[in-house]
């Protein structure tokens, strides 16, 4: 209803694959995969130790430190500036969103995708359009003032890149390059870019203080690799198998994404059996590799050593595959392995993470939306 084939996350044919090689090739171009992205997230990491740090100990929600802190970076990229994480029409952007995560996976948003002819029927969905129409609306006033400030001989974002190769292609009645899809495509980038990642790094605060044990060992590690004064970098990952792993395993554990997203059979293709005609939509769950039995010793338990050989280094495994696999994985891939390494050990470098005084157990229990969120919660962060 509202993306009319446009965009990179929903969109299909040519209008995909125009827009994924553009984004994909435009965000390397801005650092993505590369060693000038590390500043932008240092400094965004920078600005959430403060954060934290401005709480005292006492217990906060991590929810919107941690998701301005994400779309902060996703915002130097595509949009060419950060924002203040009291800019109340930023929070309220974020808030939206957020808000958006947990009414698409309701059972009557559901039910409207299958039969869209129910759009004008009252119920939830109605709250979901009015959320969209208000963040298109932010969008669309930030793309207006990108317009009126392009300059071609400086170029600053993902965003000035579209609208240059959308003036170049003006006189193509048939261009993927045009308003909808800038506007469509700069969204799905903003929410992919926050959502996953502050959600998932949430679940990784939420899961240290949960188990203090193996919070304790990262620090060690940190504290034996990096100290205390210099900022993590990325090519510290390498010689830190145990965070690392940890990092992998709230992967694993989170699976956030676990109905990933739907797929298009482009040939007709027989599976154990089963004929799946061509064009057929195909949901890959996730969850069944994540969780897998016959390809991890303790699937249902947060296992740091599923990434551990026996002389504990880190070894990959072939089932970890939270950012999906094929032509639709995740575009922005690189982009959140190095945010989730510079956030995670920037923030247990600084803090030790706890649960509030008289909280005797912090509850795993996921929120069900569009990903797996934790639920509502505080957390205590202690300088160490």
């Amino acid at each position: 209803m509202f993306r009319n084939n446009n965009g990179v996350i929903m969109s299909k044919g040519e209008s995909w694959k125009q827009m994924r090689r553009f984004t994909i090739s435009t965000l390397r171009d801005f650092g993505m995969g590369k060693k000038s992205i590390e500043e932008k997230i240092l400094e965004e990491a920078s600005h959430l130790r403060d954060r934290i740090e401005s709480f005292n100990g006492q217990p906060f929600d991590t929810t919107m430190p941690v998701n301005c802190t994400v779309a902060n970076v996703i915002c130097s990229i595509v949009l060419g500036n950060r924002f203040n994480y009291r800019d109340e029409s930023f929070v309220t952007l974020i808030k939206l969103i957020n808000e958006n995560v947990q009414l698409a996976a309701s059972p009557l948003v559901q039910l409207f995708n299958s039969f869209p002819f129910l759009a004008y029927l009252p119920g939830v969905h109605q709250k979901l359009f009015k959320n969209i129409k208000k963040v298109q609306t932010f969008m669309r006033k930030i793309l207006k003032e990108s317009w009126q400030e392009l300059n071609e001989n400086d170029i600053q974002s993902f965003t000035d890149v579209f609208m240059v190769k959308q003036q170049e292609e003006s006189g193509n009645p048939n261009t993927h390059f045009h308003e909808n899809n800038l506007l469509i495509t700069t969204s799905d980038l903003f929410f992919a870019g926050m959502e996953t990642s502050s959600t998932t790094l949430r679940w990784g605060l939420l899961l240290m203080a949960k188990n203090p044990d193996i919070q304790k060992k990262v620090q060690e590690e940190i504290d034996q690799l990096i100290g205390t004064e210099r900022n993590p970098r990325l090519e510290d990952r390498k010689h830190m198998p145990y965070t690392d792993a940890v990092i992998h395993e709230i992967q694993r554990f989170a699976n956030i994404v676990p109905l990933n997203l739907p797929h298009l059979t482009v040939v007709d293709t027989n599976f154990r059996g089963y004929f799946i005609p061509k064009g057929t939509q195909v949901i890959p769950l996730l969850t069944s590799v994540l969780y897998d039995k016959t390809q991890w010793e303790k699937p249902n338990e947060f296992n740091p050593s599923h990434f551990l050989d026996a002389e504990g280094k880190f070894v990959k495994r072939d089932a970890f595959m939270p950012f999906s696999a094929g032509r639709r994985s995740c575009a922005g891939e690189s982009l959140a392995k190095a945010e989730l390494f510079l956030f995670f050990t920037t923030l247990l470098q600084k803090f030790w993470f706890r649960a509030p005084p008289g909280v005797t157990a912090l509850d795993l229990t996921a929120v069900v939306g569009v990903t797996l969120a934790p639920k509502p919660h505080k957390l205590c962060a202690m300088l160490r």
